[in-house]
Formats: structure tokens, sequence, C-alpha cells
């Protein structure tokens, strides 16, 4: 009986997929078989009491339709096809990893892409240097004029950390390409083993670029507009060229590229770090003209090409550039978006905008992290609660409760931080920003440095942040934060492949942010439904399926994920 209701729920999965691939909405009001589901598969807990990915006791199923808060799925109408939960690969991660002892380093890899730790799917890498690198402002062609890219080179991706100029090292030739491989080691030995790599540049080889420079700072003389440039007309094939030789250096490295953004943050960032400057025409002409052909003439075809790489608010404005003019050769696999507008909004109401007018076209969140954790306080900010430094390392409390903020210590703000960057809490930001975005057309989601130092880095122009895990480099204390249980408690329950699901809250008495929820479902017909309670109170609600419904409690300040053979 079992199998004949998975094959018909199976026969719906294709009719939907059918359906959504040529552009419709799923019906509302999809209806399932009429076939008892008696209790959940699973349920997992990671909250701030202390549970981490902690199995909790599984509930019935009832028939009827629920009332009160109701928490429902639509199994039989799916959505978008999953790339992938994860992190990111930095040099500033393999600089504090090479702190220690290789089988201690191989414990922490382990739980970040083994299947009994995090088992992350999806992930990101620098192209050059990048903020997160241990010295900054270094490229593969180097040699200014090189049009034929003669001196290209990445060897400065695997050159490693001379123990002379870090006497902490035990590894002096670990690196960030040492890195990626040891983790695609681990992948190889499991069933589940692909591990999707997203390749962004932030920058050109300065000669390439009109301000001949990987960044130009804020100062005075310059009226306090820093830059990073843009591509010299003369050489924008060039560039095209020089990413092309990324993917091929690494090809032959033994590690295929996945996907490609033409550059990070192609605003800039006023010239704090390397940065290099595009508009939606720019880069739109770049991707049709050099990047495009460049990649398939390669033989890279099947590179997924995202283009933006910023803050999600403004993809309407690039995707009504760019995906008009991809119309003939369809270069572009999607948008890829970061978070830092917004310390809560997701703007999931423009995800929709921009899927309902280009829903051939996917969105993949390629960055996100902690700002500004390890910066002193400015002088003219003060800590309510009179604190003089943030406590965040192997402390959970912080990670649970309002105590990180944006561009700033705490109140009174910065100048220009404004209403969208309060006070907020590490992990209800990014179970929010995860949940809303898949319920909301995203395929993936990236985080970005997976692993740094006590401080936040390190990082060659003070930009500290948070990351998942983080290792006091004189001690060697490796402190997996609550961002990591959550990530890794999303991560092995979403898998690429899957499917997410249509849904409906209904939470009248309850405040927008108190609760948010997703549903995605496997190719054996095995549905994970995300719960994210942002509240000090318990919230009980009924999770319908169909015409069956259970009681499920999720406890305060915690995320939750209920598991169901349909």
């Amino acid at each position: 009986m079992k199998r004949q209701f998975r094959s018909g729920v199976y026969t719906l999965l294709l009719l939907s997929l059918l359906f959504v691939a040529c552009g419709s909405k799923p019906d509302p009001t999809p209806q399932m078989p009429s076939q008892k589901l008696t209790s959940t598969t699973e349920i997992l807990l990671t909250s701030a009491s202390g549970s981490k990915l902690a199995v909790q006791e599984n509930v019935k199923f009832n028939s009827g339709q629920a009332e009160g808060i109701v928490l429902q799925v639509f199994p039989d109408s799916v959505k978008q096809t999953i790339d992938g939960i994860g992190t990111s690969f930095t040099e500033s991660s393999a600089f504090v990893l090479a702190h220690l002892e290789p089988q201690d380093r191989m414990e922490v890899m382990q739980n970040i892409y083994g299947e009994e730790g995090a088992n992350f799917s999806l992930t990101r890498t620098h192209i050059g240097a990048c903020d997160f690198s241990v010295e900054g402002k270094y490229s593969y062609a180097e040699q200014a004029g090189d049009t034929e890219l003669k001196s290209f080179s990445i060897k400065e991706d695997s050159v490693g950390f001379a123990t002379a100029d870090y006497p902490g090292i035990k590894d002096s030739k670990y690196d960030l390409l040492p890195m990626i491989q040891e983790a695609l080691k681990i992948k190889q030995s499991q069933k589940d083993s692909e591990l999707r790599i997203i390749a962004s540049a932030w920058t050109a080889p300065a000669w390439m670029k009109d301000i001949e420079m990987y960044y130009q700072p804020m100062t005075a003389e310059n009226n306090w507009q820093g830059t990073g440039g843009s591509l010299k007309p003369e050489f924008v094939s060039t560039y095209a060229d020089y990413l092309v030789r990324y993917f091929e250096a690494y090809k032959a490295a033994g590690v295929n590229i996945w996907g490609l953004t033409p550059v990070n943050e192609p605003h800039g960032n006023n010239g704090q770090w390397e940065s290099m400057n595009f508009s939606p025409e720019t880069q739109s002409e770049f991707v049709q003209k050099h990047l495009g052909p460049g990649l398939r003439n390669a033989g890279f075809e099947n590179a997924r090409l995202l283009i933006f790489d910023q803050n999600r608010d403004g993809i309407e404005e690039w995707s009504e550039v760019l995906y008009p003019a991809d119309v003939e050769e369809k270069y572009i696999y999607g948008m890829a978006v970061h978070w830092y507008e917004s310390t809560f909004k997701v703007y999931e109401e423009v995800f929709d905008r921009v899927h309902a007018k280009y829903p051939d076209y996917t969105i993949v969140h390629t960055e996100g992290c902690i700002d500004d954790l390890g910066k002193p306080a400015p002088a003219d900010c003060t800590d309510p609660e009179g604190r003089t430094e943030k406590n965040w390392f192997k402390n959970d409390e912080f990670w649970w409760t309002p105590s990180a903020s944006d561009w700033g210590y705490a109140v009174p703000w910065t100048p220009g931080n404004g209403e969208d960057h309060p006070l907020y809490t590490p992990v209800h930001r990014y179970a929010r920003n995860i949940i809303v975005s898949l319920d909301h057309w995203a395929t993936g989601w990236v985080d970005w440095n997976i692993v740094l130092d006590q401080q936040g880095g390190p990082n060659h122009v003070g930009n500290f942040c948070g990351a998942p895990i983080m290792i006091d480099t004189d001690s060697l204390d490796v402190y997996y934060t609550p961002v990591y249980s959550v990530l890794a408690q999303f991560s092995r329950t979403i898998r690429p492949g899957d499917k997410a699901i249509q849904t409906q809250a209904h939470t009248d008495g309850l405040n927008p942010d108190d609760l948010h929820f997703c549903a995605t479902v496997n190719e054996f017909g095995l549905m994970s439904v995300q719960v994210l309670n942002t509240t000090a109170s318990p919230i009980q609600y009924k999770l319908q399926v169909a015409g069956e419904f259970a009681d499920v409690t999720i406890p305060e300040n915690s995320v939750q994920t209920v598991r169901v053979q349909l």
C-alpha cells in the first residue's frame, strides 16, 4: 500500500514540476491521495536552552482540518529544485585551520563536510584576494599588460604560510587550495559526494582597471569617495579570459568549479578593500559578449553563471537589464544575492516579483555573516548594558540574544545605520533568512567564512566578522557557535535535488516575526519542515498535510526540523 501511495505522490510531483517549469503558479489548494499519515519520522531541535540537533519525541497525525495556529504544507505542489546549503572557503579560514595539528584540523573539516557533520553541499570561494585574505592585494596575473596571460598562476592559493612569519602555524603548506582539496577528499568517500563550488572575484588584476590599484581607500583628498575602479575598455575581454583561466587551472588541480559570479558586489564598497564596479549594463555586455562565450568555448558550458552578487533589494534593477539580453544564448543561471541591506528583512516580496517575471532563472544567496564582530567600540558609541566589548567566543548566549550590530558597536548608532539595522539575534537572522528565502524561490544559501579566529579574522583591512566555527589561535580552543548547529541542521535535512513545497501559514494572534517556516521534499518522499520560533515562549501549532494534522510544540527561541515520510 505504501508503495502505491508513494508512486501516486511521485506522479503528482512530476506533473507539478512540468507546470512550474512552464511558469505556472502552484495550485494554492492541491490535494494528496487519501492515505493516512501515522506519525512524524524525526524531529530535530537546536535551541537557546542548549539543544544542538537534538532528537525529539515524534508526534502522531490525526484526521481532519486543524484550527488555530496552523502550518500547512502541500507536498504535491512542488516549486524550485534546491542547489544546497553551505558555507565558504577563504584564505583566512585556511590560515586559522593551519594553526591546528593535521589530525585536529581533519576533525574540524569532517565536522564541516563529513556525513556525520554538517555535510555542506554548496560553497563559495574567492578568485584572487578579498578582504578575508591574510595580506590581500594579489591576483593570478600580476604582470602588467600581459593580455595573453602568460604569467597566469594560482600558486598564491597553495603557497602556504611560513612559520618564520607566523609562528603559530602548525602546517606551513596548508592554504586555500589545499583546504578545498581536503574537503573534496572527504566528500569522495561519501555516497552523497557532490560539493558545488561557486567562485567569485573581488576584482580584476589592478593593471586591468582604470585606477590601477586593487582599491582606492576613502580619504579627505578624494572627498571620502573611495572606489574599486572599473575595467579599462581594452581589458574587458582579457578579464573574461582571466576568469576562464581560473576554471582551467582549478580543474587541473582536481577542483571543478560549479558556479561563477563575474565580480563580488559590483556596486563597490567605497574602496574599503578589493573591489571592482560594474553597472547592470556593463555586466550584461561583459556576460553576453565575453564571459559567456569564453566559458562555452573553453568547454565550461555547464558552469552556472550567477549575476549581480550583492544585496537582495537590488535584484529587480539588475534582472530587468540582464535577463532580457540573455534570451537568445541563455548564458545566465540566475541571481546571486547577499543580505547586508537589512538585519531583519529578507525581501521575499522582491524575490516573488522577480521570479514571477523571470521564472526560468534562479536565486542563490552567496554571502551573509555577522558584521563588525571584532571591532573595538567607536568613541561615540556606548553599550546600554555598560559592556566595553562583545563577548561572543565560547558564549552561546551572545548568539541567541539581540547582541549583534551592523557598522557600529551598539546604540547610539554610527551615522547611516538607520531603521533597517537594529541590534539583532545572530541565530534568528540566519534561520529567518534561510527559511524565508527557500520559501520564496531561492535554490541555495551560502554562509561566508566557515572558520575564523577568536577576533573574527584575520582580515587585512580590519573588517572582522563572525563565523560558524571560531578558533582561538593561541589556546587552540575550537568553538562551534550555535550558528554552526543551525546551518548543520538545515544542511543535513535539505539536500541538493530536493524540491521546495508550497506552504501556507495561519498564525492569528502571533506577531509577523514570531514564527517562520518552509518545507522541502526529497526524491524518496521524505518531507522536511523547518520552523523558527523567535519568541521567549513555546508555541503550539498544527502541522497540516492534506487531510491530516499533527500537534507540535516548538520550544522558545529555537529552530526545529520536522520530518515526515509521505
